[in-house]
Formats: C-alpha cells, structure tokens, sequence
C-alpha cells in the first residue's frame, strides 16, 4: 500500500497547503512527506506543486490529477474496511439440530438473519428428536440444537450450555366425544385409557414419564409414532389420547373438536443447547447473537 500512502500524502498537502500541517494529520514527518512528494512527482514527470507566500499551490497539473487521487483514495479505503471484515466475519458450516416444526422454533427468521449477518457461513440441519439432538451436541456432531425439556432443566448442566427461549405447556389431548372418559384426571385413571406414546428421545415421551412417576402408573400403548403430525392424526381418528403443545391443543379442538383434559399442565421450555467449551467458536458465537435477536430474553 505504499502507493496510496504517496497518495495521501498528495492529496493532504492539496486539501491543506502546507507540507507540515500535512505531516501532523498524518502523523508523519515533513522530511517524509516532502519525500513522497518528490518522488510521485518524479515518477509522474509533472510538476504537481508551486511555492506561494502562503504556502504550497496545486499546479495545472495538479488540479487535473486531484480528483482522480481523491477517488483511488476512497477505493483503497474501500477496499481495506472490506478485508477487516472479512477477518471478522464468521466462516465454516454450522451444524444446527432442529426438532417439531420450523415455524415453531421460529427457524426460518433465524437462518435468514444469520445469513444477512453472516454471509460466510453455511448452515446444516439436521432435523431430529430432543434427545438424539441432546447426544449429537454433546458428542460434538451438532454445533448447536434447539432442545425441549421442563424449564430450568439446564442450569446444572457441566458440558453443555442452555438459553431457554420460550415457556409453553403440554396438554393431554383426547379423541372427539371422549369427555366422559376424561372425567377422572388422576393420572392413574388416565394412564388405563389407550395411549399414542413416542419413542425415549422425544419430549412427549419424558414429560409423561415424569407426570406418572408419582402415581407409578404405565400408560396403555396402543400405537408409538415419532412425529408430532402423525400423532395428531390418529387422536383424531379415535385410536387414543396423547400429549399436544398448548397452541396445538386449543387449535385442535376448536378445528377438530378433540378433547382437551381439565386441569392438567405439563410446563416446558424451548431451549438451544450447545457446549461449554465452544462458546467462543465464531461459528456459534454468531448463532447465539443472531438467536438473541429473533427471540428475546425470557
């Protein structure tokens, strides 16, 4: 960048008249700057410069090459900010574990924001159950994974680090016309009544293990399915009952006249999970800004 600093050096002395008030703006000195000059003027073979009583004037010459200097200036300028951003702006992949349905995690505002934030950086996904993504963040295959579990769960969590982002509740949902059935709420009762039940990984499966335990009771499998839409389906075909998030819940039975239990709120959090000791990756640094401003603190 040596021609530029010539350059600014020209273009200083222009704007100010005077070598050594140049030489202050520029933290360098007159001897220098006098340097600079001479030798652009050499190289050029013009005369750029007259002595005055007041100081240095613009030749012809001068004048005419100023406009030009002033422009490479701005685009050295340009193109230095550029490369410092460059340095600081995240790169890599990011491997994000997702899980329900995107509009729920609110994915695609997060991946759009993180791609104008961070243009370097390429996302994969990999949809999955909370637990499976739990595991895959631990063992270090995902960077980062959106994970559903009762709120405060990761507080005393040593490898893996949580940002709760959303509080909400489950519901017990019930086929259309099963009210008398759900007229005993006790969990025990409940437990007796046919079950569409969800593999180990999934939150359904933990929040209803955790709601019985009191009771000792085992619900009545009569079908497993592991997506949340299926499950739906078949609470609506009359096979069982099963857990529903709140919004969910109330939309089925406004939509579908499913059944919603009396009394009965099953408190969860919507979190992304991630590991201590890469907090400071650029990669998910990145993730983390971006997530804080698509959902804000609790």
């Amino acid at each position: 960048m040596h021609e530029y600093a010539t350059l600014r050096a020209f273009v200083t002395v222009a704007r100010l008249g005077s070598v050594s008030r140049a030489a202050e703006q520029l933290h360098l000195t007159q001897p220098a700057i006098s340097l600079k000059l001479k030798q652009l003027q050499l190289s050029l073979g013009l005369n750029l410069f007259e002595r005055r009583p007041q100081g240095l004037a613009l030749t012809p010459d001068g004048h005419a090459l100023l406009p030009s200097a002033e422009k490479a200036l701005a685009s050295a300028n340009a193109f230095e900010q550029t490369a410092n951003t460059l340095h600081s702006t995240p790169r890599g992949r990011l491997k994000i574990g997702t899980i329900v349905d995107p509009e729920f995690i609110r994915l695609g505002a997060f991946l759009r924001r993180l791609m104008t934030q961070a243009p370097q950086l390429e996302t994969e996904l990999h949809h999955g159950m909370s637990g499976s993504t739990l595991r895959r963040v631990e063992q270090g295959d995902l960077d980062v994974g959106f994970y559903l579990a009762p709120p405060g769960l990761g507080a005393d969590q040593e490898v893996l680090a949580w940002r709760e982002l959303t509080h909400f509740h489950y519901y017990v949902v019930a086929p259309m016309g099963w009210d008398a059935q759900l007229a005993d709420t006790r969990w025990e009762a409940l437990a007796r009544l046919p079950w569409i039940v969800t593999p180990e990984d999934s939150a359904h499966h933990r929040l209803l293990q955790h709601a019985l335990a009191s009771s000792g009771a085992t619900p009545n499998h009569v079908a497993q399915v592991d997506q949340e839409a299926c499950m739906l389906d078949l609470v609506r075909a009359g096979v069982g009952l099963s857990l529903a998030r709140d919004a969910l819940a109330m939309a089925e039975r406004q939509e579908s006249g499913l059944v919603v239990a009396n009394n009965i709120r099953l408190p969860c959090a919507l979190s992304l999970i991630w590991r201590h000791d890469r907090s400071e990756e650029p990669t998910i640094d990145a993730a983390l800004r971006t997530l804080s401003e698509v959902w804000p603190s609790l």
